[in-house]
Order: C-alpha cells, then sequence, then structure tokens
C-alpha cells in the first residue's frame, strides 16, 4: 500500500485534505501495481530551503512524490505531513489554496507528475478513522485536525 494524500478545493473555495492510500493489485511476480494512466508531463524538483511561499493552490492536477525530506502541509481542515515516498494527489487548482513548510534541514527531492485531464487516479480513501472528507477525527497516519 502507497500512503497517497488528496488535495482538492471545495465549493467553499478552500484546500481540503484526505489521506488515503493507491489502489494496487496483485502482479504475476509476488509484487503489486497500479494500472496505467496517461500524464502530461514529469520533473523533477530539489529544495534545498524553504521558500516560504504562504498559502497558494497549485497550477496543475498532478501527483507529487516525496523521493527525500519532510514536510508539513496545512489547509482549513488542519496539517498534515509528507514523508519520503508519500505521494501528493493535488486537485485543488483554485481557490484560498494550501500552505506547506520544511521540517528539518533535508532538502525535498519530488518528482512533479502532471496529469493529463481525463486521468483517473487509483485513490482510495483511507476508512481506520470511519469519518468521511467532512470528519473531523483524527486519522491513524499522521493528519493533525
Amino acid at each position: 500500500m502507497i500512503r497517497c494524500i488528496k488535495l482538492w478545493t471545495g465549493a467553499d473555495q478552500k484546500s481540503h485534505f484526505e489521506e488515503g492510500f493507491i489502489d494496487l493489485e496483485p502482479g504475476v511476480r509476488g509484487d503489486a501495481l497500479s494500472v496505467k494512466f496517461p500524464i502530461a508531463s514529469a520533473s523533477f524538483h530539489e529544495t534545498d530551503v524553504d521558500p516560504q511561499l504562504g498559502r497558494h493552490p497549485d497550477l496543475d492536477r498532478q501527483l507529487v512524490i516525496t523521493l527525500s525530506g519532510e514536510l508539513e502541509f496545512e489547509t482549513p481542515d488542519g496539517r498534515f505531513t509528507l514523508r519520503t515516498g508519500d505521494i501528493l494527489f493535488t486537485e485543488d487548482t483554485s481557490g484560498a489554496g494550501h500552505n506547506w513548510k520544511m521540517v528539518g534541514d533535508q532538502p525535498w527531492r519530488r518528482v512533479y507528475i502532471i496529469l493529463d485531464l481525463k486521468t483517473v487516479v487509483p485513490f482510495q480513501p483511507a476508512t481506520a478513522g470511519g469519518k468521511d472528507r467532512a470528519g473531523s477525527a483524527e486519522s491513524t497516519t499522521g493528519a493533525r485536525k
């Protein structure tokens, strides 16, 4: 199971988040695979010093895969932490946006994957807390609300 946090813009024009995972199916060699899906582009980024961007939406619907470093994200729903191996699925391309800050002294290395307009990401919400997107229960995977 690969941890994934989904960010989106709600009807209130604020960013919201939900914890979950990327849905994987058994592979032929004993591994687990997602479905293949189209992307528009991919690029690698490295940030050594926190740019202190403040609240902002993302320009594109995208996946951001953290290769190293740790970040704390903030939305009106609360805070969550991204660590090495986590995926951020962003659909908050309008509204007030989110904020993030670097945690620790490690650079944030990541891959941005800009999604094709028709791409369906195999995101599955976590159900451990028993709350839906509007719920405010603390999750079991690091989010604080």
